[in-house]
């Protein structure tokens, strides 16, 4: 299987599917741990979520899975959120905290599938975003997430439904940030945050850059937010979905809105 999809568009819109692939090699497989080769930190069913809200948009889909690599974490392995619990280039621990793997990789293990999976996605990123600024004058990336509203182990309480990170605004304009906050705030059947526990991964991060017109938003979606129950088999349910997919749609009618201040 190739690493990734890419589904070219002629719009601005970007959206980014880093954790939605369940593609884990054999070999890796079979060194996962009978509990991790469930896949259970997958980010279930995110294409179908975003199917056809944005039809001009590109997408770049990873089809592996973030225990094979993460591809929403710096190739450096530098930690995302220091001197808090959280996930690795490869990681170690699931979301529970539980071991991933009946031996860990070794850091020749780590380069390899940098270089044979995290380096494509990203490469087909770099090259979409470019493509998209050289069109438009300007690219915007919208990083699709999803998470189980509550993990212990990686922060308190329960998640509100729509976590949508910035940077702390670094990585886009503040209309952009405020037309999606806006959007969210308005759907009356969500709750939502922004730049709270997640504030954007590496990937907002590092592509964020608004003054060169590049403009980087995550969205993490509590996945009580559209699925049946947040345990196996991880079902879809239409009827939570339907409702989402109207305030997403709604999200991404805020951003649109922006086009014409940041071209």
């Amino acid at each position: 299987m190739k690493p990734v999809t890419l589904i070219r568009g002629e719009g601005p819109i970007i959206l980014a599917q880093p954790h939605s692939g369940i593609f884990v090699p054999s070999d890796i497989f079979a060194n996962l741990t009978g509990d991790a080769r469930g896949l259970a930190d997958t980010d279930w069913h995110i294409p179908e979520l975003y199917e056809g809200l944005v039809p001009d948009a590109t997408i770049v889909r990873a089809n592996f899975n973030r225990y094979v690599i993460d591809a929403n974490r710096s190739p450096d392995g530098g930690s995302l959120y220091p001197g808090q619990n959280t996930t690795s280039l490869v990681p170690l621990q699931d979301f529970d905290g539980c071991p991933i793997w009946k031996k860990p990789p070794e850091d020749t293990e780590v380069q390899r599938r940098t270089k044979l999976f995290h380096a494509p996605y990203h490469d087909a990123l770099k090259g979409e975003i470019s493509r998209a600024k050289a069109q438009h004058g300007f690219a915007v990336l919208y990083d699709c997430h999803s998470i189980r509203s509550t993990i212990p182990w990686l922060f308190e309480g329960t998640l509100p439904d729509l976590n949508i990170g910035t940077n702390s605004g670094a990585s886009c304009a503040p209309r952009v940030e405020q037309a999606v906050t806006t959007a969210c705030r308005d759907a009356a059947a969500f709750t939502s945050v922004t730049n709270a526990r997640f504030k954007g991964g590496w990937t907002t991060r590092h592509y964020g850059n608004p003054a060169e017109g590049i403009h980087c938003i995550q969205m993490e979606v509590a996945q009580s937010a559209y699925l049946e129950t947040e345990q196996a088999p991880f079902t879809l349910s239409h009827e939570k979905s339907a409702r989402l997919r109207e305030a997403l749609a709604r999200v991404f009618a805020g951003i649109r809105a922006t086009f014409g201040e940041l071209a």
